[in-house]
């Protein structure tokens, strides 16, 4: 049993869709309704629409999950969040707006740390399998965790705190047989990627090292479900990116 958060679009409905194809039943929550009832229409599992920083939408859906499927989710996949860039000073000298920082922090960084600390209080009440393990929870960061771009203040410092958490969660959590880890994605083609130009897309995959190509939705959902069935890895950051480091702009 899994739960998906960002799972109506982009890398969480890749991770949605693959965790289905190995045959696990699969609860898409998003803020994004449509989104998600869209995909669990097609996979055969259930949709929620979910804020992952409010404490009763996550409720909420944990509890439909478990009226839908018996049991609370073994598989917490962390994909939902947001992307901004604003200067710290802008444009016409006055400083950037707290408001911006805050939204991106309390989505990107409280909202995967709230589904997490809900969900996982539920999966350490389940029954041990064989090695002993009850849950896995993995995060999603981004390469700019680690050399974040001009204006990625909200952004980075948000990413950062997922990466910076995720050891000290795999510890909190080993005494219930709960592993975590994190993907750190570099540049993807999701849907908000296509927005863009072709050749802009062109240009931001020739700065990749190898493959010189955007990162397809498909890779990042593999590692994910393989993360979920290699139990020896735990407290894990895993960077997704082709090698690709960030230029300062």
């Amino acid at each position: 049993m899994a739960i998906v958060t960002g799972g109506g679009s982009g890398l969480g409905e890749a991770v949605a869709r693959e965790l289905a194809a190995q045959g696990a039943k699969v609860a898409v929550l998003d803020v994004n309704a449509a989104g998600a009832e869209r995909v669990a229409a097609d996979i055969g599992g259930l949709a929620c629409r979910c804020d992952i920083a409010d404490t009763a939408s996550v409720t909420a859906a944990l509890d439909a999950v478990e009226a839908q499927f018996g049991s609370a989710a073994r598989i917490i996949m962390n994909i939902a969040g947001i992307g901004t860039a604003k200067r710290i000073i802008q444009r016409d000298g006055s400083p950037a707006p707290l408001e911006d920082f805050e939204r991106v922090v309390k989505i990107n960084l409280i909202g995967t740390y709230n589904l997490t600390r809900l969900a996982v209080a539920r999966a350490a009440k389940l029954e041990p399998l064989a090695d002993g393990e009850r849950g896995v929870v993995v995060n999603t960061a981004s390469v700019a965790a680690f050399d974040g771009q001009v204006g990625q203040e909200a952004y980075s410092a948000s990413k950062g705190g997922v990466v910076g958490m995720t050891l000290p969660l795999a510890r909190d959590l080993a005494q219930f047989g709960i592993r975590v880890c994190t993907i750190a994605p570099g540049l993807f083609a999701t849907p908000l990627m296509n927005e863009l130009p072709q050749e802009v897309q062109q240009s931001l995959a020739a700065a990749i090292p190898f493959p010189k190509r955007l990162g397809q939705p498909a890779e990042f959902a593999a590692l994910a479900a393989h993360i979920v069935g290699n139990t020896h890895l735990n407290g894990e950051v895993i960077r997704l990116d082709g090698a690709l480091r960030l230029a300062p702009r």
